[in-house]
Parts: structure tokens; C-alpha cells; sequence
């Protein structure tokens, strides 16, 4: 099952005894924060507080804060399945003209799913030009936050020489009733997008979604090619086209099924300002610095909508989910361009980009740097702190057997590679922001052509006869009320 938007979406959470409802008078101002904090650490339900202090609307969190809902919220039972979905559009052969025909029905298949433009919507049933941020429900998160944060806008931006639409997800702090800072970094699209309008001395027009619907929402923090549009992603994700609409004020589409939308523009010509500190995903905070100004200058949104937003914090957390999605989801295309990986683990600890843990098939010597660098050179891989190398028959899912062989595999002189390259913004450890030195972790079974001539010991294995003796025996024991390892 897909959504049409976020509010069919809680429908299906509601159902599904995955959503609480919060009656009492709540402050968005850190006790929001410590509430869903707690629950998230719990592994508990979304809620939806309906009594917000200052504000008319009901405010949604933790909606994608478990494996499941996260798969539900791309109409999947499990993520691995939208990575077969993809597959199927990876594994198609290349040549002669029957080859070319057997690809029909999937070229077919994607061209339902290009957005589609309407006049109507209900993202513009009611139209505020007299704009006050503060009658949003916008949370401080965490004590020391430089103000209130809009934490999940989805960032319409254009390129001013295609005419190519673009969606980010950067926070905003709320500066004033019409004013917020517009937190992008220099690698992404949006800032981009600003300084090619800087260079044409011209105002960049933005839109900002809140509450879209979920396959829209994670399609904006998907590390897509640059090829593939934000909004036909969404459009496969749930297989049907995102319905789009103008915008009142600015020459932007955005979803027409939103929430809420704020329109407006950020000035190149005019000063940055101090942005921060901001509780942020690494479990600590990021510091002050400058960024553009958004200046809002007109809201439209449903007539009765909800306002969705996320914190973030030491894992786990909602968007630990998020990022888990992109893992599972971004594992086939890695997988076609280093084809000795058999999978991957990002583990929410290592907070997206401190470490990845990867299994390999290791065929010949030096296989493991082989994958490390080539890791490394990888998008937005680049930024990986820590990549840790096993052997195929390891499960990376499993941090115990990881940490396992570990310990047991490595000789630090050999094993261990260390280099220097880009890093991501919010290390604080590296001398130097952006840059810095990464560890590889060769935790592979040596070949004597990598130096090592000793013999290598096997695992510790029962044998296949035993463990199914002891299965189908397991009650005779008198053992079945206690769980039976497997394995």
C-alpha cells in the first residue's frame, strides 16, 4: 500500500495500533523532544500531539521510528523489497534488437510514474500573504539549539540555467515571523543552485514543503545521481505519479497533497546570518555559522493539516530509519559498481557516515583495500570515517559476529589503513573541518600472497546432524519454553 499523502499515511499507523494520540497540553519548546526522546529509545510508536501550546495545528513525530514503519511508509513490508524493485530495472540486458524489446515493459512501467500537474490543491485551500511563522508549531529541540527548527522541509530550489527542479532537505531555524536561516552545505544541490543565481546577480525563488506524502519525504534526502528527478523517484517508490501545483507567489511546483508550504526567496546580495548551535544527528551539537536568509513571504496549507517534523539526537532516532532506507534501498547500485560486495551495514552508532561495515567475496589478494577505496570514492561513501572489511559468510547485520572477527582477524600493522580525504561537516574530531584521516579495517581471512603463510584456523562449527538432532528433540528435553538458537 502507497499514500496519497501524510494524513492516509497516519491513517494506516492508527490502524495498525502504531500511533498514539496525545490529548494533553504540550510545549514544543524541548518537552516534545524529551517525550518522543524516550519513546524512540524504546523503539515505541509515532505520536500525534494534538494539544500543542501556541499553535492550532497537531503536530506528528517518530512516523518513520521503527524497520516497519519506515518499510510501510514506501508500501513495502520490508526495505530489501524496494531494492528488488530496483534490481529489476539494474539486470536488463544490453545488445541486439530482442534485448531492446524485452526492456519495453519496463521503460513502459516508468513512464507512469512522471509527475503530474494539476490547478487544484489542497496544499492551497487556505493562502496566508500575511505570514507568521510563530503560529506554527516549530519545536526547540534540545536546550542549547540557537532557536526553534523546522527539521523535515523538503527545499524546492531551482537551476536557473535548465530550469531543472531540485528538492533538499535543510533545516531552518526560525529567525523571526517571516525570516529563517537556510541551512545548506556546499555540496548540496540548493547551495548550488544559490550561487548560480549569486553569479547572475539575481533573487533565488524557494518553496518549502512541510508533511508531504512519506515516499515524497524520503525521496528528498536520497542520495539520487544527478540524473534521476527527486519527484519520479517518489513516483516509483509508491507507484503513481506525485500530483504537482504552481505555486501562489513564486515559479516553483510542489506536492499538491503537502501539508503546508512556505513560499519566498533568499537574496545572495544580502549578508549571512550566525545559524545554530543545533542538537543534530551525531548526538552532539553543531556550531554556529553563517548561512543565507529565507525570507517567507506567503504560507498556504490544508484546511485542517498536521504539521510533521522529526528530532534528532544520539541514536536511535527517527531519521536512523531514514538512513537505514537509503542503505537497503542504494544497495543494488553499489553492488553493480563494486560487484565483490555481498552487503552492508551502516550501523545507527556510527551515525550514518562514522561506519560502514561491509562483506565481501574475497578472490584475490588485496580485495578488501580494493573495496575500501573504492568506498571511499563513492558519492557521498567519501565522507565514511570507518570501513570495516569481512568475509562473505558474515553476517554485517550482526554487531556481536562483527565485532568478533574484529578482534580476532586483524594484525594492526598489517591490517589497518589509514588515509586522509573529506569527511563530513559535522565531525568535530578532525584538526581541520571537512578533512581529515579515515581507518580501514581489513578483518578478512589473510592468503598467503597477502603475506600471511601461517595456517588460518576454521570457525567453530557444529556439524548439520547434530544441530538437527537437537532441533527435533528440543521439546524431548524439556527445553521448549525456553527460546532455541538457530544457527
Amino acid at each position: 500500500m502507497t499514500y496519497r499523502d501524510l494524513q492516509e499515511f497516519i491513517k494506516k499507523l492508527e490502524t495498525a495500533g502504531e500511533l498514539v494520540r496525545i490529548t494533553a497540553e504540550v510545549d514544543p519548546e524541548l518537552e516534545i523532544t524529551e517525550i518522543v526522546d524516550r519513546i524512540s529509545k524504546i523503539y515505541g510508536p509515532a505520536l500525534l500531539f494534538e494539544n500543542v501550546k501556541g499553535s492550532e495545528f497537531p503536530v506528528l513525530i517518530n512516523a518513520f521510528g521503527t524497520d516497519k514503519r519506515m518499510a510501510w511508509a514506501l508500501g513495502v513490508e520490508e526495505l530489501d523489497d524496494v531494492a528488488r524493485n530496483i534490481e529489476r530495472f539494474l539486470d536488463v540486458p544490453g545488445g541486439g534488437w530482442i534485448e531492446k524489446i524485452k526492456k519495453l515493459p519496463l521503460l513502459l512501467e516508468v513512464t507512469r510514474f512522471f509527475p503530474k500537474k494539476v490547478k487544484k490543491a489542497p496544499c492551497q485551500e487556505v493562502v496566508q500573504t500575511e505570514v507568521n511563522l510563530e503560529t506554527l508549531p516549530i519545536l526547540k529541540c534540545w536546550p542549547q539549539d540557537g532557536g526553534k527548527y523546522i527539521t523535515l522541509p523538503l527545499v524546492f530550489t531551482k537551476n536557473p540555467e535548465t530550469g531543472i527542479q531540485n528538492i533538499g532537505m535543510y533545516r531552518l531555524q526560525i529567525f523571526d515571523k517571516n525570516t529563517t536561516g537556510m541551512h545548506w552545505h556546499l555540496h548540496k544541490d540548493g547551495a548550488k543552485n544559490f550561487h548560480m543565481h549569486k553569479a547572475m546577480g539575481k533573487k533565488m525563488e524557494v518553496a518549502v514543503a512541510i508533511g508531504a506524502d512519506p515516499a515524497t519525504i524520503y525521496s528528498s534526502i536520497a542520495p539520487l545521481p544527478p540524473m534521476i528527478d527527486e519527484i519520479l523517484f517518489a513516483g516509483f517508490l509508491r507507484k503513481s505519479p506525485v500530483e504537482m501545483v504552481q505555486c501562489k507567489t513564486v515559479d516553483l511546483q510542489v506536492p499538491a497533497h503537502a501539508e503546508f508550504i512556505l513560499e519566498g526567496y533568499v537574496d545572495p546580495a544580502e549578508d549571512f546570518r550566525i545559524e545554530g548551535p543545533f542538537g543534530d544527528h551525531t548526538g552532539y551539537y553543531s556550531l554556529k555559522d553563517s548561512y543565507p536568509v529565507f525570507h517567507v513571504t506567503c504560507i498556504t496549507h490544508k484546511s485542517k493539516p498536521i504539521y510533521n517534523t522529526t528530532i534528532v539526537g544520539q541514536p536511535p532516532q527517527e531519521d536512523c530509519y531514514l538512513a537505514k532506507a537509503t542503505e537497503r534501498i542504494f544497495l543494488p547500485l553499489i553492488k553493480m559498481m563494486i560487484p565483490e560486495i555481498v552487503d552492508i551495514n551502516m550501523p545507527f552508532e556510527g551515525v550514518f557516515h562514522n561506519c560502514v561495515i561491509v562483506s565481501i567475496k574475497k578472490s584475490y589478494p588485496g580485495a578488501a583495500r580494493k573495496v575500501m577505496n573504492s568506498l571511499w570514492g563513492l558519492g557521498q561513501m567519501a565522507n565514511s570515517k570507518m570501513i570495516i572489511v569481512v568475509d562473505k559468510d558474515v553476517d554485517v547485520q550482526n554487531l556481536s559476529e562483527v565485532a568478533w572477527k574484529v578482534t580476532n582477524n586483524i594484525d594492526a600493522k598489517r591490517d589497518l589503513v589509514i588515509t586522509e580525504g573529506p569527511l563530513d561537516v559535522l565531525d568535530h574530531s578532525s584538526p581541520l573541518p571537512n578533512y581529515g584521516a579515515k581507518l580501514g579495517i581489513d578483518a578478512t581471512k589473510k592468503l598467503p600472497e597477502e603475506g600471511h603463510t601461517r595456517e588460518w584456523p576454521d570457525d567453530i562449527v557444529m556439524s548439520k546432524e547434530v544441530k538437527d538432532l537437537v532441533s527435533r528433540r528440543w521439546a524431548e528435553y524439556g527445553l521448549d519454553q525456553l527460546p532455541e538458537k538457530k544457527g
